[in-house]
């Protein structure tokens, strides 16, 4: 039972694809990035653009069809109402919020985006502005954000199971990246890492 109708929730849900796809198109220059480099690196970008372009999607569809509770055997039963309905509108604005962040993140970097764990290039700048102003990594924070949010609207261990796996991938991502980083903006990146967080704004 979900009280949040599921048809509105999928149609929501392709609505915002659709709007990322857009927006990574028109800022970065692409939609889709071939990845590249170490095993870890690659295995993340695959694992985030599966998540991203196939399982939201996906759950999409199955919610608009009213199909995802027959074939999700991990579903869990959530009672009383009034705790069903904290869940669903918490995942929805933890939802929403990461698609927010990423678009924003996205518009950001605009040509210096790349694919996470990717070493800067040599025209690249170090962004420090917008989400980057607070968190040094705001597009792993979104895509943490989308996958926890879809757990808590669809109430599945599955979708719990895939925010853990993301969460551990980035974290082992993240120091790989910062290394990077360092490397090419040397003190610069030091100063700007003293001044933000990893993930969470004055937090984490």
């Amino acid at each position: 039972m979900h009280l949040i109708d599921q048809r509105l929730l999928g149609i929501g849900i392709l609505f915002l694809l659709a709007m990322l796809v857009v927006v990574k198109r028109f800022t970065t220059g692409s939609i889709l990035d071939k990845p590249k480099g170490s095993f870890l690196v690659q295995l993340v970008n695959v694992f985030n653009l599966f998540f991203l372009l196939v399982v939201n999607p996906a759950a999409a569809v199955l919610l608009v069809t009213r199909r995802l509770a027959l074939i999700d055997f991990a579903r869990v039963t959530i009672h009383p109402p009034w705790l069903l309905l904290a869940f669903e509108i918490i995942g929805l604005l933890i939802y929403v919020l990461g698609f927010l962040l990423m678009a924003w993140a996205l518009i950001a970097l605009g040509r210096n985006y790349q694919l996470g764990g990717s070493s800067p290039r040599s025209e690249d700048r170090l962004v420090e502005a917008s989400p980057y102003r607070l968190i040094r990594h705001p597009m792993y924070t979104s895509a943490l954000s989308i996958s926890l949010g879809l757990t808590f609207l669809v109430q599945s261990w599955v979708f719990l199971g895939v925010f853990a796996i993301y969460l551990v991938l980035i974290l082992l991502l993240v120091p790989l990246e910062e290394e990077g980083l360092r490397k090419a903006f040397a003190e610069a990146y030091a100063s700007y890492r003293q001044k933000t967080r990893k993930l969470v704004p004055f937090i984490f």
